[in-house]
């Protein structure tokens, strides 16, 4: 076995295996849902694979057995935070029944929105910096982002709403969903009248559906 030095720490070159048995499964979920921690405590560049394996409870060539590095563990570490960042809304989502309370609805989805961005505040902050600089991070979001915009169109379509260009004007209250959570949650201006500029927001939402 080759053993080669990076900036990550310690890594053996040999093949990296997907683990089938229920023992091998269970050490890859700790080394991401450790990555997953350090990478929300400190940040991805301030995290190596020793101190992952280290938090994982297992050693760092056990790290290289399931990953080619650091970033590999990230795109792992990416899967969970998407689950974790998504799901309620999609859950939200999927129980609407019609006809639809447009403001009702406006309103959960900011509520959810915010709560999601306060509970995953440092790994979103992590991952979205990386989305800057590495192509297939971006590309994830892109796809995700791609995903949530056609289920939430279809459900509303499905639903009734019959406004034209829905696809459109779904990707667009995400984009202002997004960006209230942000500025809500990172930002913290002292001029803004929080509750007032979510009254706007949840009326700018419904207005893109009547």
């Amino acid at each position: 076995m080759t053993v080669t030095h990076s900036g990550a720490g310690v890594k053996m070159a040999k093949d990296i295996r997907e683990p089938k048995q229920e023992r091998s499964i269970e050490k890859k979920n700790r080394i991401v849902e450790a990555g997953y921690e350090l990478f929300s405590e400190v940040g991805y560049y301030s995290t190596n694979t020793a101190q992952i394996a280290k938090r994982a409870g297992v050693s760092t060539g056990i790290v290289y057995g399931y990953f080619k590095d650091k970033r590999d563990i990230l795109l792992d570490v990416l899967s969970i935070y998407v689950e974790n960042a998504f799901s309620p809304v999609l859950e939200l989502m999927d129980k609407l029944r019609s006809p639809v309370d447009l403001h009702a609805l406006a309103c959960e989805v900011l509520t959810k929105a915010t709560q999601i961005h306060q509970k995953n505040a440092n790994i979103h902050e992590a991952l979205h910096s990386m989305s800057h600089s590495d192509e297939e991070v971006n590309a994830r979001f892109i796809r995700l982002e791609d995903d949530i915009t056609l289920q939430i169109a279809g459900k509303l379509a499905s639903l009734g709403l019959d406004a034209p260009n829905l696809n459109e004007r779904v990707h667009f209250a995400m984009d202002i969903v997004q960006s209230f959570s942000h500025e809500y949650v990172f930002d913290h201006h002292p001029y803004i009248d929080y509750a007032a500029m979510r009254n706007i927001v949840e009326n700018t939402l419904v207005s893109l559906f009547v």
